[in-house]
């Protein structure tokens, strides 16, 4: 029999093999959006500033013909002075460098920053910024992140250049954060993330530089790269949520900075739930950087609760990673979070992994992270304080922004 066309397993026997059942889903994710998946990737998860940030430099200092990166957050620290002397240096030694900042989330760069890059040949391009446009147009934000080096390696995920995201969360200075390295085809999706979004801020796309160069089969991971872009109607990422929702059978992992669905998602997580499938959700706890999107999110706490949504809360530090993974067989990692703002209003990137050794190596980080969470009890979440529903109460005019 064939169901919903999953071979359905015979009486007594076993599910469909994982191979059947990653290929199903690839079928999935290519037909309703629209966007071919690449094989042959390798896939390195990096976790935290300890091991993302030395990764990231360490790429731009070995280029040789192009830098392309792409950040909405660039505040201050010495990590931020460290990634303008790097991409400086390969300017000044005939690297074609281009840096593209969102113009509401960058605007905490410092200048003697830009000068220091500018002078040295970097293009420095702006996203958007809020003092030439509409009002319409300033509530869509690039929130990607993007590095892509020499046209073969990338990097991807949640991170942004700023002193909050060094270390390794271990006190609330240092921001906890997953970021992935991608070495294949897959890269091309990366690339064309910036692309998009500095063809909208610069006349030149290309130059000589750019070799367009054809990818080795780095690694054995299948990679789908999904844009969600700033406009209207139902988007990409929607879509994506959606199918990997959708396709759970057993368990659906979720850690998100910002957690403020609309009704519809909320929907989708409670039937999920009750349909057998242990639904987990990560989220910040007493440190965010976003209160008011924080009680947003809590307003739906006890319905997700009661129809069996599992709800934690990370204690030591801001929790800002963007993953999902799927019955150990399929994950999303980029910089969507699970809000009404990365979801209608911004734009964005995820990697959809069909690779059981990396979702499991996500899995992996996601139960050291609950190791160091609470969970939010029912029973107690009932009995909460009338400040506390008064202050979720008070955020509604404005949750459909956040």
């Amino acid at each position: 029999m064939i169901l919903d066309g999953i071979p359905a397993p015979a009486e007594g026997g076993t599910a469909p093999d994982t191979d059947a059942r990653k290929q199903h889903l690839r079928r999935r994710l290519e037909r309703l959006i629209g966007v071919a998946a690449t094989e042959g990737n390798e896939l390195r998860p990096l976790r935290n500033g300890d091991e993302i940030f030395p990764a990231m430099l360490g790429a731009i200092r070995s280029a040789r013909y192009t830098i392309d990166m792409m950040t909405f957050v660039y505040w201050r620290g010495q990590i931020a002075h460290d990634f303008a002397a790097a991409l400086a240096d390969r300017a000044r030694a005939g690297v074609r460098v281009r840096l593209l900042l969102d113009g509401f989330g960058a605007k905490e760069i410092e200048r003697r920053l830009l000068d220091l890059m500018e002078a040295a040949g970097v293009q420095v391009a702006w996203f958007r910024k809020p003092v030439w446009l509409s009002p319409f147009k300033q509530n869509h934000r690039c929130h990607r992140k993007a590095l892509v080096v020499d046209e073969h390696t990338a990097f991807t995920g949640g991170v942004g250049i700023a002193e909050e995201w060094c270390g390794s969360a271990r006190n609330p200075g240092e921001w906890r954060d997953t970021h992935v390295q991608v070495r294949g085809p897959a890269v091309d999706g990366i690339a064309a993330a910036f692309a998009q979004n500095w063809a909208e801020c610069h006349d030149e796309l290309f130059d000589d530089r750019d070799r367009f160069t054809e990818h080795h089969q780095a690694g054995s991971s299948v990679v789908q790269v999904v844009r969600g872009s700033a406009s209207l109607g139902w988007q990409d990422m929607q879509t994506l949520i959606r199918v990997m929702l959708t396709s759970a059978e057993e368990r659906f992992r979720l850690a998100t900075a910002y957690f403020a669905p609309d009704t519809y998602f909320v929907d989708l997580l409670c039937r999920t739930a009750r349909r057998g499938v242990r639904v987990e959700i990560l989220l910040p706890g007493p440190h965010t950087d976003q209160r008011a999107c924080q009680l947003a999110g809590q307003h739906h706490y006890r319905r997700l609760l009661e129809a069996g949504v599992r709800i934690r809360q990370y204690q030591p530090t801001m929790m800002h990673a963007k993953i999902m993974t799927v019955d150990s067989v399929a994950s999303l990692i980029g910089s969507t979070n699970f809000n009404r703002r990365s979801l209608d209003h911004d734009e964005e990137v995820m990697l959809a992994v069909l690779d059981e050794e990396f979702t499991a190596a996500l899995d992996r980080d996601y139960d050291a992270d609950l190791r160091r969470s609470v969970d939010i009890d029912l029973a107690r979440w009932n009995r909460r304080a009338v400040l506390q529903r008064a202050k979720e109460a008070a955020v509604t005019p404005i949750r459909r922004f956040l």
